[in-house]
């Protein structure tokens, strides 16, 4: 009887356990599935995340290509002096602004670059610019001891007027890339109180960075306020909140000597064509009187040739006006002290020796050109407004200068003078400014400078107040003559200052940037490109890290820019 009265309750425990089996099982599987949709879905957001980001390291590829292009499309026209002269260098958008490099049906997927650069003018109404900079607007600090300055004071003069600059900084400076161990009079050879010392360099400099390495010098002197070196006034570099004098919430963007100073400016010597000049120091003056006759006349021969033989006949000065420089007083091309004349008589021994083969006359316009040339021509100047006294056919004869001393001549013939004429063999001409887009600071140390006509050179720069060139009056500027032609200096100053200035360099700056037209990654590149040869060489090139200094630029101002 027990027995039989339990089954009913065996069978009801056990389909109990039945059910509660198959609710276990249920939750388990729940719970297996919530799992792998958990896996599945950080899968994907890791699968997003890296598809986001091979997106965007994509994108920020292509911008890098796109800034690298801006720069091969600067050296392309940089090569091309005919087609681009130096004004649409300075600015031109349809060269450099927003170039299209990709396009897309989606605005986030063109493509751009610009070339920007900071507008110099004192002037100018806006800050920003398209085009290259010209390193030859500021001083090479290599050429600096190459010049031959009567006071060793004069060198350090050279650099005095850059921002926070004092005697002991620049004696530092030349201490540290001049030949020799000796120190200077505020200088200093090593810096000993680095640990370990630093020995100074006693050459050339390579980049401006090694400046750094000078005793004294720190980044805030470089760079100045400007942090993110976009040569522009940004809200957070003149604050006041950092050291002065440099952020000292003036409201002035306090400029560092990057932007005054360069170490590879120069000039190619060459005609705008790319063929020879003809050197007016040429040594075998037949060769120089067949040239010159060829390209200019006889007229031109005939007193080129002359100067050189004889020099210019001394202007007359009054004993109240001599020396107004602190010079020698001396007319231009004579020789200015014994040795120097015994060498030039060496040089004609010689050169009339090969021009005359021996003793034998040699003649060219009816000048005996056997005894070669004793006088060297330093500057293109001293031929424009002289004289010159020479035997021709064995009678002394005057000759004037074809190229006459007025302004408006001057307009007219200095161009092709200065294209075809040159002093030296030498392939570069070093080191000397571009004063059609030099600062003050820059020129104000030149010797024989003074604080009125450095101001008047960088007021009548023809910058416009938007920034731009005045390409309408850029000929009368093609040649340093509108010095002289504007009534700024006369002949004489003008042939000192000769060896310091020009109206155009050939080695540039630039700064590109890569970026698409709405959002993503944003590169800035920085190159330096030398047109002293052909092809134009990139001898420098790094992108600037926008950790460190930023994007510099917003899409507006790359767009549609500050300079219309």
């Amino acid at each position: 009887m027990s027995t039989r009265s339990n089954q009913p309750n065996q069978r009801c425990h056990a389909v109990g356990t039945a059910r509660l089996r198959r609710g276990s099982v249920l939750l388990v599987v729940l719970v297996a599935v919530a799992l792998l949709s958990l896996g599945a879905y950080a899968f994907s957001e890791s699968m997003i995340s890296e598809y986001e980001s091979t997106t965007m390291y994509g994108r920020a590829a292509q911008a890098r290509v796109y800034a690298e292009s801006g720069i091969e499309k600067a050296a392309l026209v940089v090569g091309d002096r005919v087609t681009y002269p130096s004004e649409m260098l300075y600015h031109e958008p349809a060269l450099f602004q927003n170039m299209l490099m990709r396009d897309s049906e989606e605005a986030r997927g063109r493509g751009r670059f610009s070339l920007v650069a900071p507008v110099e003018s004192i002037d100018a109404s806006v800050p920003l610019r398209f085009g290259l900079i010209d390193e030859g607007s500021k001083l090479n600090v290599n050429t600096i001891l190459s010049y031959e300055l009567e006071d060793e004071a004069m060198y350090s003069e050279m650099l005095m007027y850059l921002p926070e600059m004092t005697y002991e900084l620049a004696d530092a400076i030349l201490d540290y890339i001049d030949e020799d161990f000796e120190p200077r009079e505020f200088g200093v050879e090593d810096d000993l109180s680095s640990d370990p010392p630093i020995p100074a360099k006693n050459a050339p400099l390579e980049t401006l960075d090694e400046l750094l390495l000078v005793p004294g010098v720190d980044s805030w002197l470089l760079y100045g306020e400007d942090t993110n070196r976009n040569g522009l006034l940004d809200l957070n570099e003149d604050d006041g909140d950092l050291t002065p004098p440099f952020d000292n919430g003036d409201g002035v963007l306090q400029l560092g000597w990057s932007q005054f100073l360069t170490v590879t400016s120069r000039e190619i010597n060459l005609m705008a064509d790319g063929t020879e000049r003809i050197n007016v120091n040429n040594s075998t003056l037949t060769d120089l009187y067949d040239e010159l006759e060829l390209e200019l006349g006889t007229e031109y021969a005939d007193f080129v040739v002359a100067f050189r033989m004889n020099g210019p006949i001394p202007e007359e000065i009054p004993e109240e006006e001599e020396n107004p420089q602190g010079g020698s007083g001396g007319t231009v091309g004579s020789s200015t002290n014994q040795e120097e004349q015994a060498l030039q008589n060496a040089a004609a021994a010689v050169a009339g020796a090969v021009a005359g083969g021996g003793d034998a006359a040699v003649t060219r316009g009816g000048m005996d050109l056997s005894g070669g040339g004793s006088v060297t021509i330093e500057s293109l100047y001293e031929l424009i407004g002289s004289a010159v006294e020479v035997e021709i056919e064995g009678e002394l004869t005057l000759i004037e200068s074809p190229w006459t001393a007025d302004p408006g001549d001057m307009q007219s013939y200095l161009p092709t003078m200065m294209d075809l004429l040159t002093t030296v063999d030498d392939p570069y001409i070093e080191g000397r400014i571009n004063i059609n887009q030099t600062r003050f600071e820059v020129i104000r140390g030149l010797p024989g400078m003074t604080d009125g006509l450095a101001d008047s050179i960088v007021r009548m720069q023809l910058i416009g107040s938007n920034g731009e060139p005045l390409s309408d009056a850029m000929t009368e500027r093609a040649t340093t003559g509108w010095l002289v032609t504007q009534g700024l200096v006369d002949i004489s100053m003008m042939r000192d200052l000769d060896k310091y200035i020009t109206a155009r360099g050939d080695v540039y700056r630039v700064q590109s940037v890569g970026y698409f037209d709405e959002g993503g990654p944003t590169v800035r590149m920085e190159a330096i490109i030398d047109g002293t040869e052909y092809p134009p060489r990139i001898v420098y090139m790094r992108e600037l890290d926008l950790k460190e200094v930023g994007k510099g630029y917003t899409y507006q101002q790359l767009s549609f820019g500050a300079v219309e």
